[in-house]
């Protein structure tokens, strides 16, 4: 069984994929921190909120696929 909060976080990543798709990325990265205030250790979440942050620095191509592609590596 998951816990509430848990399904809380499950459900604010949820909400944030469907917004990263929509290239809402300012209101997706909203959606993912807001997962992270309820669990910090949300990987998935953390890894988002860094690609949307990216995507809103350098937004995609008007035919963007939403495949997320790594332009530098952290060391």
């Amino acid at each position: 069984m998951i816990s509430p909060e848990k399904q809380k976080v499950l459900d604010l990543f949820a909400e944030g994929r469907r917004l990263y798709r929509q290239k809402k990325f300012a209101e997706a990265c909203n959606a993912f921190k807001r997962a992270l205030a309820i669990d910090g250790e949300d990987g998935p979440s953390q890894v988002y909120v860094g690609r949307c942050q990216d995507l809103i620095a350098e937004p995609p191509s008007e035919n963007w696929d939403g495949v997320y592609t790594v332009k530098h590596k952290d060391e």
